[in-house]
């Protein structure tokens, strides 16, 4: 039986809701304490569930290179920080171990939607997890050339392109 490894983003400390899970493992990632204010009601929650057992674990340079071009394939590079990143790349750290299993717990669709085209588990917190998978795409309001590939900026005319949903496919 592999022993289960939840990964907990910045959302479920940010919720105030009791984290208890049972006969599991809890990782994050260093960027994870990174987007909390020190001295402030969520990092200390943070800092309770790291006396609780919560463990900072930093995931590998070629996992988070791995996650990047996923979300640059999914459209989502735009809508997920450094740590949401750290949250998917420890994941695929952790399932690299035969004996272990990573769950990642967040409400952050942008984050199950990576996971998701990696082949990793994740659950929500505090809302219902993703039911499809999403490819996201650039649009650029002046011209209108579309960019299956996530721009900024439109090359052709200058202008700050818009993201939109290209397809949906059930999970």
């Amino acid at each position: 039986m592999k022993k289960k490894v939840f990964i907990i983003d910045t959302s479920a400390i940010l919720s105030g809701k009791p984290i208890t899970i049972h006969d599991a493992a809890l990782v994050t990632p260093p960027g994870v304490s990174n987007e909390l204010n020190p001295g402030g009601r969520d990092f200390h929650i943070f800092e309770f569930l790291k006396e609780a057992g919560l463990t900072v674990q930093a995931p590998s340079k070629e996992a988070i290179r791995s996650v990047q071009i996923t979300a640059q394939e999914t459209g989502d590079d735009r809508r997920l920080s450094n740590a949401d990143i750290e949250i998917v790349a420890l994941a695929l750290d952790i399932n690299k171990k035969h004996d272990h299993e990573a769950i990642i717990l967040s409400d952050d669709y942008s984050i199950q939607n990576v996971a998701s085209t990696l082949g990793l588990q994740f659950q929500g917190f505090l809302q219902k997890e993703i039911t499809k998978k999403f490819k996201w795409v650039s649009r650029c309001p002046g011209c209108g050339k579309q960019f299956n590939e996530i721009k900024r900026i439109c090359p052709i005319c200058g202008t700050t392109t818009k993201n939109y949903l290209s397809q949906k496919e059930h999970l």
